[in-house]
């Protein structure tokens, strides 16, 4: 891998549904590297908002982010807020709908990249969402971009649904994600966007175990 014995970041930006996370974590199990997920970031300080009855927009909110502990451990597993894992809590149906919404406050995502800068100096990580190739960490030795068609990313995020027993109709989840694709692509500060030197990967056709080993490719290609 570049870069051997030495700390390694590895970014991965995309919309809902590309399959960054599962990519993500499965790379992280093969290289033994922390796997940071942004968006579980969000979700903490979502169900923080819901545990505190506190508006997305709300300055109280802000002032709780700024002071609050997120760390993941069990190799990134595990979310741990002010130290209680929520791993499971923030994959709530309340947490999903409100979720947009708080990633969008400009205050919210600084202090959120903040946190997420400080475990990527901590040593070497891979690291998906949004704006990690563009914004947390622009200076990462690798950089991709995992895309998909809506239609492919509804098929998925539906099958994930009726996994956990929730109704839910393919037409409805396309909706969905047209629309967090909107906000995402479209918010004022740091909007999803392909950076210039990403590596950009369809995964539309392609299963997770494709999109895994194109990566370690690509990662691995300097090794020794």
């Amino acid at each position: 891998m570049k870069k051997t014995g030495s700390q390694v970041t590895i970014a991965i930006d995309g919309p809902a549904g590309s399959g960054k996370s599962t990519v993500a974590r499965r790379v992280a199990e093969k290289l033994g590297l922390l796997y940071l997920d942004s968006g579980a970031m969000y979700r903490a300080v979502t169900l923080l908002a819901l545990q505190e009855g506190l508006a997305a927009d709300s300055p109280k909110l802000i002032d709780r982010v700024e002071t609050c502990h997120i760390e993941f451990t069990d190799n990134g597993s595990t979310i741990l807020l002010n130290t209680e894992d929520v791993s499971a809590q923030i994959r709530t149906p309340a947490v999903n709908r409100l979720v947009a919404d708080v990633a969008k406050i400009p205050e919210i995502r600084r202090e959120i990249v903040k946190h997420q800068q400080r475990i990527g100096a901590e040593g070497s990580i891979i690291a998906e969402g949004r704006d990690l190739t563009t914004i947390v960490f622009p200076n990462a030795d690798f950089k991709f971009y995992l895309d998909a068609s809506v239609t492919e990313r509804a098929k998925r995020r539906l099958a994930e649904l009726h996994a956990q027993n929730e109704d839910a109709t393919l037409a409805a989840v396309e909706a969905e994600i047209r629309e967090r694709d909107e906000k995402d692509t479209t918010r004022e500060h740091s909007p999803l966007r392909t950076a210039p030197d990403a590596i950009v990967v369809d995964t539309t056709d392609k299963t997770i175990e494709e999109v895994v080993d194109l990566l370690m490719t690509r990662v691995c290609a300097n090794e020794g």
